[in-house]
């Protein structure tokens, strides 16, 4: 028997056999064959996934939306949308579960996950996999140039498949702020010239947990403690200048700090309604798709700051005991479609950064990418820059831990 008949044969036996109860992980490893592919499809076919991801965007809901009418469509994949405020809720599910003995058949199918979340899982042994790179559409992905295959300085292994990438901008309306300012400095001294007029959503939020890592890392500089787990370094200094920075700020907030918005949404809402004049997104075409949908004034504008700003890509990740591992690995497989990915680039639609490499894709999906009109407030990929690495993941629990600290999670 040859190798590849074996690992067909290995394969079919995990899709046909309720203990295994999905794919087996060791035959992903080394990618799979087209017959392989197929027997994974013909698995989903009837599935029902449950998909944990963050449910606080209408544009974002939507979007999965059409991407369960779509499987449902190709594949015969039924896709539920499980509406999460905070990631952590899932990864407590699979946890529990795993703790309870319940090794098959858990409620959560796939997760929308990154950063300390990914750590936790993959280091309780709470994922299924390698399964990723394994993936039709992982030809497309552009490991060269876009950070794909480590997750906030961790190694991804093929434990998590990319669907888009995010980088951090500042959201501003050009009628109102000609200059805005271009350094956390800069924002500080802004903010005491117009007081009132800047805010960030209430961390544990993570657009409020990216404000405090964006302003640490603009504030230290190429700080190499920071891609080390946050026991490794002298925490108290490395964070002295940050502390100072947000308590500087504080009374010259919106509500003079007293209160937050609970999301980004939110937070573009008070832009909306002149409130407050800049305000934080991880998505470089979250402005124009607002101004799209009347969100914003056409006038809105986004800008990164002097030294960069941060980026990472968002992934999906299975659960070790998910009960529909084959419909997960076909949703996965088609967020990274091209098709996925130019409508998630669309302003018109969610206006997420592609994880695909435009020089791998056939010329046909190439010219859709070429053809969408990126809006009038998205910046160009030589606007924005090459992104600042996310610290290690224990930066952003620590950091967040001592805000809510210090300021609670009232709003």
């Amino acid at each position: 028997m040859t190798n590849t008949a074996t690992l067909s044969l290995a394969l079919t036996l995990a899709l046909t056999t309720p203990a295994l109860a999905g794919p087996d992980p060791e035959s992903l490893a080394d990618g799979l064959q087209t017959d392989e592919w197929q027997a994974v499809l013909e698995a989903a076919e009837g599935q029902t996934v449950y998909w944990n991801a963050w449910g606080g965007s209408t544009t974002t809901n939507a979007f999965i939306d059409w991407v369960a009418s779509r499987v449902k469509e190709d594949y015969g994949v039924t896709l539920e949308h499980v509406k999460l405020s905070d990631t952590a809720d899932a990864v407590s599910r699979v946890l529990s579960e795993q703790q309870a003995g319940q090794n098959e058949g858990g409620a959560v199918d796939m997760i929308w996950i990154n950063g300390p979340n990914f750590a936790s899982m993959k280091g309780q042994d709470l994922l299924f996999g390698p399964f990723a790179e394994a993936l039709p559409n992982w030809q497309y992905v552009d490991v060269e140039n876009k950070d794909v295959q480590t997750d906030f300085t961790l190694p991804v292994e093929g434990y998590e498949a990319p669907w888009a990438m995010a980088q951090v901008v500042f959201i501003y309306d050009e009628a109102r702020v000609p200059e805005p300012p271009k350094s956390m400095p800069a924002l500080l001294d802004w903010a005491k010239a117009n007081p009132r007029r800047f805010t960030f959503p209430q961390p544990p939020d993570f657009l409020g947990s990216t404000f405090l890592k964006q302003a640490l890392i603009d504030l230290n500089g190429d700080d190499p403690a920071l891609s080390k787990p946050v026991e490794e370094a002298d925490y108290e200094a490395a964070t002295a200048a940050l502390w100072t920075f947000i308590e500087d700020l504080t009374p010259n907030l919106w509500r003079q700090g007293r209160a937050y918005p609970q999301t980004g949404p939110r937070q573009l809402q008070l832009i909306a309604d002149g409130e407050v004049d800049i305000a934080i997104s991880f998505s470089p075409g979250e402005a124009s798709t607002a101004i799209a949908n009347n969100e914003l004034p056409p006038t809105a504008r986004t800008y990164v700051l002097d030294g960069g700003t941060l980026g990472n890509a968002s992934f999906v990740a299975i659960p070790y005991n998910s009960s529909a591992k084959s419909g997960a690995m076909v949703v996965a497989d088609f967020l990274m479609s091209p098709e996925a990915q130019a409508r998630a680039q669309d302003p018109a639609v969610l206006g997420y950064g592609t994880v695909l490499s435009m020089d791998k894709l056939p010329e046909e999906s190439r010219a859709t990418f070429d053809a969408l009109d990126l809006g009038p407030a998205t910046l160009s990929p030589a606007e924005l820059g090459t992104a600042q690495p996310e610290p290690h993941p224990s930066w952003t629990t620590r950091l967040t831990e001592e805000w809510v600290k210090k300021h609670g999670v009232t709003e």
